[in-house]
């Protein structure tokens, strides 16, 4: 495996990454968080990182449409060699287009790839007022064919491995590098610790629990999710136990 990133910090270090001061932005004020030399995260509705290592630089994720200006920001600022997104729903995937109308690479794991073109719809969400996502959907751009790449697990883009988080939906996909994992929303941070999201909002909640349990036995010192800020592997190891798949 590559050498972790955050090695040089320490495990002890890593649980007062969460009171790292926001980082100023010309124009992006108190959204950007570094979390490692590394890792920096933009925390909007859900969160966009941003991967620098000696092989390159990805975007994972590109946050809601309402955020798009920011988004497009980002990749004037950061300029990436890619965006990879976890998976298909509109609050990660929702900047997509921007970035390949950019000319930038767009790649998800090819069971995401129908929704993302637009042939498959994914449930609309928020479930209380399903118009909103329908809605958001339904005019949002999306990808051509020709500007999605397929990435599949246990492949490696930019000196990170891909790894599988299936559950939340069928084709999920986080990044792992050393022991820092980006989990996506295979799990959810508040500051009450880890959770699921809410199995209404799952594809398969057998297995997102299942990919839970991976997670919980993961050599691994910080878990990146996709809303809330680091989970701790105590954290996740205690959700698991709370789901009985410790």
């Amino acid at each position: 495996m590559t050498a972790s990133p955050l090695t040089a910090l320490g495990r002890g270090t890593i649980q007062s990454v969460l009171e790292v001061p926001l980082l100023p932005s010309q124009s992006l004020p108190g959204r950007l968080q570094q979390v490692s030399a590394e890792v920096s995260v933009a925390r909007f509705y859900a969160n966009i990182y941003l991967l620098k290592t000696p092989a390159g630089r990805l975007i994972f994720d590109s946050g809601t449409p309402v955020h798009r200006v920011a988004f497009a920001e980002l990749l004037r600022a950061f300029r990436p060699d890619a965006l990879v997104l976890s998976h298909s729903h509109l609050d990660h995937s929702g900047n997509a287009y921007h970035a390949a109308r950019q000319g930038y690479p767009v790649f998800a794991h090819p069971l995401e790839r129908d929704f993302l073109l637009g042939r498959r719809r994914n449930p609309p969400h928020p479930v209380e007022q399903p118009w909103i996502g329908e809605t958001l959907t339904r005019i949002n751009p999306k990808l051509r064919d020709d500007q999605l790449t397929d990435l599949a697990p246990g492949e490696e883009i930019a000196g990170w491995e891909v790894v599988p988080l299936p559950g939340h939906t069928e084709g999920q996909i986080g990044l792992r590098r050393g022991d820092v994992v980006l989990i996506a929303d295979a799990l959810l941070a508040s500051s009450a610790g880890a959770h699921l999201p809410r199995p209404e909002y799952n594809w398969d909640q057998g297995a997102a629990v299942q990919t839970l349990a991976h997670l919980a036995q993961m050599d691994a010192a910080a878990f990146l999710p996709g809303h809330g800020g680091l989970l701790l592997p105590e954290q996740v190891r205690q959700r698991a136990a709370r789901e009985g798949v410790a």
